[in-house]
């Protein structure tokens, strides 16, 4: 069985559940889909489950009509059958675990929005920061599409300091807070605006939010409380990011080559571990996977 392309996404979730069989169905399904990515996914499964368990009933009736001797087949009991398997179709599509499940499972790997869960015991380290934990997501929220537009301007700023490409500096910042879900916090419980983790050295002069995270020393994860900076708006944290990625000699290999365009995701991410900014054996893994997601947030907000 071909299950639906992405391009067949919907757009309004209708509590109806009406079957989208023409293109002005269809369009209205995707039309939505922003506005609640998940359980538009969920619609469409059962949608596409309608339509086939449609197919199969109107196949089976014409099989069973085929040795039959016809004599009260017309159009009019023809055009009611077709009704009756459609509300048949109706009642016995979107069960738990049934078809609609599968074509929902694989309508999320086609849209590529699946988020793997990040480091749940923080990744982050010397010199520089400490991830917050991830966020699992199925598919791209609403938080998430937020997230990206809030420190877009910024990240470009942060850009334009060092060369670093600006989706790449809001993904770290996505992975490092959890989408914002798990930054740090001030002892008041007011957000520290440090959204990439980053720790309070000894050459630090500005405020510091004291919290316990978890770093993997000698391949354990242990809990340790660390002092992390302090900033007055994410702006701030953006522009510190971009002076301890310019101005650290660790770094400035992953500064020259995502400045000339040399290295990738995958590149990127896997130079920052090098460098020693995460402690988590699989940052860079984990890393490059919000880094894919940002970017598909990106194309998605500019179509």
């Amino acid at each position: 069985m071909n299950l639906p392309s992405t391009s067949l996404l919907p757009g309004a979730v209708t509590s109806s559940a009406a079957t989208a069989t023409d293109a002005r169905a269809l369009a209205a399904l995707r039309n939505g889909a922003a506005r609640d990515p998940k359980a538009a996914i969920k619609e469409t499964a059962k949608q596409f489950e309608t339509l086939f368990m449609q197919q199969l009933l109107k196949g089976m009736r014409e099989a069973q009509s085929a040795m039959s001797s016809g004599m009260l087949t017309n159009q009019g009991t023809q055009l009611g059958n077709d009704m009756l398997d459609a509300e048949y179709a109706k009642k016995i599509s979107g069960a738990p675990g049934g078809l609609a499940d599968v074509i929902a499972r694989q309508l999320e790997r086609q849209m590529g929005n699946v988020v793997s869960p990040a480091a749940a015991d923080g990744s982050a380290k010397p010199v520089g920061a400490a991830a917050g934990s991830g966020t699992t997501s199925v598919t791209a929220s609403q938080r998430q599409i937020d997230f990206v537009q809030r420190h877009t301007e910024a990240a470009r700023a942060a850009e334009a300091q060092t060369g670093i490409p600006a989706s790449f500096m809001v993904a770290q910042a996505a992975h490092e807070s959890g989408w914002g879900r798990h930054e740090i916090k001030n002892a008041d419980g007011s957000t520290s605006f440090n959204v990439f983790g980053i720790k309070a050295g000894p050459g630090w002069t500005g405020r510091v939010a004291e919290v316990t995270t978890t770093e993997v020393i000698d391949g354990t994860a242990r809990k340790v409380t660390a002092k992390f900076r302090a900033y007055d708006s994410y702006e701030a944290s953006f522009n510190d990011y971009a002076r301890l990625m310019k101005d650290s000699p660790r770094y400035s290999r992953v500064v020259a080559d995502a400045s000339a365009g040399a290295t990738g995701a995958v590149g990127f991410a896997q130079g920052l571990q090098r460098a020693g900014y995460a402690t988590d054996p699989a940052y860079a893994d984990k890393l490059t996977r919000v880094i894919n997601t940002t970017l598909r947030l990106q194309r998605v907000m500019t179509t």
